[in-house]
This record gives structure tokens, C-alpha cells and sequence, in this order.
């Protein structure tokens, strides 16, 4: 029996969404969606498509959904060396290099680093070399006791706001593996403080460096409109100064 039912009732109810909800964003009826989910009826690859989109869901777990109905993926997954992927590479490369003097990198899922530019050393001083190892887990790298945490002085909030953005992720893509990160890290972090009841929409990092106390924000950004697994699957994450000093310091370091 086919695994689609099963597979479009667990995320319709991950969504939140009631049939009648989704057979308006799928442009069908609630009819057919209820006999698809009962497995009375067999849904074809473009009803499978648009039910995919409506929900949302990541272009590998379209290609997940569309093999559990017993079609071919939709979405090619490249490797990251692949010839295909070349200007994009190359392209990644220009725009880490022109953020500089400031810190940046590009990691895949699970936070695994992919590439950096010069500035991003200044988040490897004083952490164990095992946990640069590749592949390096830039969230464990983050939150560790052997890695940036020691000198990270809001540790307890600028922490929880990494945790709290993987378990929305979770919710939006449950995830095992991923799940077994998020306890990991969680397990790292100290209690907030009596007065941080609210973590708000962003939190500075707040690090000790060398050269004194840094502050920086962060701006994330993925490529929204790939049309390949690897490529959808990268997210860049740009370091900022959040005040003079800090841009002063990084300017001077790798200006």
C-alpha cells in the first residue's frame, strides 16, 4: 500500500490545516483529499505537486512526498562540487569576500559549515580543534563548552535564541536527527536570568575577543527560488557590528 496517505495526513496536521483548508490552497475539493487520505483514491503526480506547494513543504521533502505516491522527485540534488553548481559557488565566494571586514559563512542543514570568509576567524579563538573538524557543526561549534560559549557574555539568551529558531524549524520540518541536535544543545545552555523573560525578535551576540567585547547581529538569508535540493538547502549567515567600536575592531583586524 502506498505510504501517501499516511505521509499527506502527517503534514496536513503538522500544518495545521483541516482538509476542507488545504483542498482550497490545492485548488480541489475536501471530498478528494478525505478519499486520498482513506487511500481510496489515488492521487495523479500534478495533484501530488500542488498539494506539496499548498503545504509548503521543502523541495526535499517534495521530492519525499512525490516518491511515497510512487512518482519520480521533481527537484535534482546536486552534489556541492558538482559542475552544475559551479557559478554558484563562485558566486557565494564573491559575496563572502565583499562582506568582509566583517564575519560570514554558508552552512547546509544541521548547521554543517560549508565555506567562510578571512573574518570568520574570529569566532575559532580559544575552541577545541575537534570541534573545527569537518564536517563542523556550526550550532554545536556555537554552544559548546569547548567551543565559542566560554566567551560568549549573554550565553543564556543570545543561546536560547539559536534553540528556539531550530524548534520552529522543527515544527515546520519535523526532523529526528535534528531533534537529537536540539537536546544536545539545549543541555549546554546555563538558566536565563530572573530579568530575560523575553528573548524578543533578535538577540546580539555579545563576545569577548582579544580586543575587548564585540557586539554583533546577525542577517540570514537562503536562496528561496532554488530549484535544486543542495542549493535550497544552503542558508548564508552575515555577522554585523552592532555599534562603532565593534566595526572599528573588525575593520582594523581584516579591513
Amino acid at each position: 500500500m502506498s505510504r501517501f496517505p499516511t505521509e499527506l495526513r502527517r503534514w496536513r496536521t503538522a500544518r495545521r490545516l483541516s482538509q476542507l483548508e488545504l483542498a482550497i490552497r490545492a485548488d480541489t475539493t475536501q471530498r478528494h483529499v478525505s478519499f486520498i487520505e482513506q487511500g481510496r483514491s489515488r492521487p495523479g503526480r500534478n495533484v501530488v505537486t500542488r498539494l506539496a506547494e499548498s503545504l509548503d513543504l521543502t523541495l526535499r521533502d517534495r521530492n519525499e512526498l512525490l516518491l511515497a505516491a510512487g512518482f519520480a522527485p521533481a527537484f535534482p540534488e546536486s552534489p556541492l562540487d558538482d559542475a552544475a553548481l559551479r557559478p554558484i559557488r563562485e558566486a557565494l565566494d564573491t559575496i563572502l569576500d565583499g562582506h568582509l571586514p566583517y564575519p560570514a559563512m554558508v552552512v547546509r542543514p544541521h548547521g554543517i559549515l560549508v565555506t567562510a570568509n578571512r573574518a570568520f576567524d574570529l569566532f575559532h579563538e580559544d575552541v577545541d580543534p575537534a570541534l573545527l573538524a569537518p564536517p563542523a557543526n556550526m550550532f554545536r561549534h556555537a554552544l559548546h563548552p569547548n567551543g565559542l560559549a566560554p566567551r560568549v557574555r549573554n550565553l543564556p539568551e543570545w543561546g536560547r535564541h539559536i534553540t528556539e529558531n531550530l524548534r520552529a524549524q522543527l515544527v515546520r520540518s519535523p526532523d529526528p536527527s535534528l531533534e537529537e541536535l536540539l537536546a544536545e544543545l539545549e543541555g549546554y545552555l546555563p538558566p536565563l536570568p530572573p530579568q530575560a523573560d523575553s528573548l524578543g525578535f533578535a538577540v546580539p551576540l555579545e563576545l569577548a575577543s582579544a580586543d575587548g567585547d564585540l557586539r554583533l547581529i546577525t542577517t540570514l538569508t537562503s536562496f528561496a527560488t532554488a530549484a535544486d535540493v543542495t542549493l535550497a538547502e544552503l542558508h548564508l549567515e552575515a555577522f554585523l557590528p552592532a555599534d562603532d567600536r565593534t566595526a572599528e575592531v573588525l575593520r582594523r583586524r581584516w579591513g
